[in-house]
């Protein structure tokens, strides 16, 4: 449990780097995201979730 919470919160640090540093940036990419179709963005999520698999294995 103690890991999971160090990974959360990791994981809200990094989220928040970008709108923290060019929330204009942040504006955009959102508005971009807003005109993908639902196809287009589970896609994106899968392939992150499998680098993110692969990287904790090369990391273990």
């Amino acid at each position: 449990m103690h890991e999971f919470l160090i990974a959360l919160a990791l994981v809200l640090v990094i989220e928040g780097i970008l709108p923290f540093l060019s929330p204009k940036s942040m504006r955009s990419y959102m508005s971009q995201m807003s005109e993908m179709n639902d196809r287009t963005l589970r896609v994106t999520g899968l392939v992150m979730m499998v680098i993110g698999v692969i990287m904790l294995y090369i990391v273990k």
